[in-house]
């Protein structure tokens, strides 16, 4: 996707968020990262960091007064450790890929090389970003509207996923947009009884290689898939 602004698609990024922006600019910030404010000729441009620690901040808010509502008899401890399973880089890269923020960031040469577009430190930043943009542009009373409406229902829709063990579709996902390739799973071996058995499969994709154990051939194939997970997203940070 071309990095020139006249012709980056903002109407399609407020479709995907189903948000629509009285300031556009602050948007064009939110996707904007340091290297590619660094290669620009003009000063004018603007990185999202500052709006990225603004958008960490608001998001917190917004969790923290949602699960005070919602759990009543949580203790600190229990509200915190809630929140970090909610809200943190793997859950928000993923609302990002589901959006296809990646495709609309505005990367430098060397970062748009270097898998910038699916790397999920990134990703999760821009995601701030846009949540710190909302909030500039529409005030607290427009960003808790949009985050119950909105973000809510993906993060609720993420934790389903990986509740039930997606680690196969997220991981095509990923591999599909960095690679242009998709997971190939082989089953390599089967042990124990009839009533209880192991299967071990490996996963190869993009130059990684995994194995994964169940008691079933699925079950092998998302213990693989959550291992390639990990090793990507090591790599990309």
């Amino acid at each position: 996707m071309s990095s020139d602004m006249n012709e980056f698609p903002l109407t399609e990024l407020q479709e995907r968020i189903q948000y629509c922006f009285r300031d556009v600019s602050l948007l064009e910030q939110a996707v904007t990262h340091r290297s590619y404010a660094h290669e620009c000729l003009t000063r004018e441009t603007t990185n999202n960091e500052r709006m990225e620690f603004l958008g960490d901040a608001v998001l917190g808010l917004c969790i923290s007064d949602m699960l005070i509502q919602s759990h009543g008899d949580f203790t600190e401890g229990q509200l915190s450790q809630k929140r970090a399973s909610l809200v943190n880089e793997r859950s928000l890269a993923f609302l990002a890929r589901t959006i296809g923020l990646g495709d609309y960031l505005r990367l430098g040469k060397g970062e748009e090389c270097s898998g910038g577009r699916v790397k999920p430190s990134l990703l999760a930043d821009a995601l701030e970003a846009v949540v710190g943009a909302i909030y500039l542009d529409g005030g607290f009373v427009r960003l808790d509207e949009w985050f119950h409406n909105f973000f809510m229902t993906l993060l609720e829709e993420h934790s389903r996923e990986v509740h039930h063990g997606e680690f196969k579709t997220l991981l095509q996902q990923i591999t599909q947009k960095q690679f242009q390739e998709i997971p190939f799973y082989l089953l390599i071996g089967e042990s124990g009884p009839e009533h209880c058995k192991e299967f071990s499969v490996s996963l190869t994709v993009g130059g990684i290689r995994t194995e994964g154990r169940g008691r079933t051939k699925k079950n092998a194939e998302q213990e693989a898939a959550r291992k390639a997970l990990a090793l990507l997203e090591k790599d990309l940070a």
